[in-house]
């Protein structure tokens, strides 16, 4: 019997190792977002490393982040390009996903990025979708930078935590019950 339970014992300290890498990645993030009121205000990555390690952030958790903030730039610029650039007879066509969707088409998940999301971070994204506070081109660079983030399914925190870098990411301030409800523990909350 205990040669049985050794192996689930190292998965369980795994799973927990892996799991505090994530958490670390994510507080590094959360950090950012706290301290730099826009992604224009953040300073160069190069600089941006130095204060994280002078803060205490691990060095990994640290490449991590910013290699994940890297892919959020690109993502948000190339988002922000479609509706306001020309389009260039030397440049490529954008990205699938990138294409401004028409208001009335139906976003369909794949099922690697159901797989990846999962159930409860898909309805979360419905739900602020059809409320109108996450437009299609947010969505998709939410849904990029989701299916960028290690572990699955992403957690419904860590999501959050995607959905408010994105916002950052376009210079946007959610509107105050969005907020709210991005940044409000759900077992904390008092029914009225």
């Amino acid at each position: 019997m205990n040669a049985g339970k050794e192996p689930e014992v190292r998965l369980r300290s795994a799973e927990r190792f892996f799991w505090a890498i994530l958490a670390s990645m994510f507080e590094v993030l959360v950090f950012v977002y706290e301290n730099y009121y826009t992604g224009e205000a953040c300073p160069e990555p190069a600089h941006l490393e130095r204060k994280l390690s002078a803060v205490g952030f691990e060095s990994e958790e640290i490449g991590d982040a910013l290699t994940w903030l890297k892919g959020l730039e690109t993502a948000a610029k190339g988002s922000m390009g479609l509706a306001s650039a020309p389009p260039v007879a030397t440049q490529l066509p954008p990205e699938p996903w990138l294409r401004q969707p028409s208001p009335h088409s139906v976003r369909i998940y794949p099922s690697y990025e159901q797989n990846h999301l999962g159930a409860q971070c898909l309805g979360f994204i419905s739900f602020l979708e059809s409320s109108g506070v996450l437009p299609a081109h947010m969505r998709e660079v939410v849904i990029d930078r989701a299916m960028a983030a290690p572990g699955a399914p992403v957690t419904l925190e860590d999501l959050k935590v995607i959905i408010l870098m994105v916002y950052w990411s376009f210079g946007q301030e959610p509107d105050a019950l969005v907020l709210d409800e991005l940044c409000e523990d759900r077992d904390e909350r008092v029914a009225h």
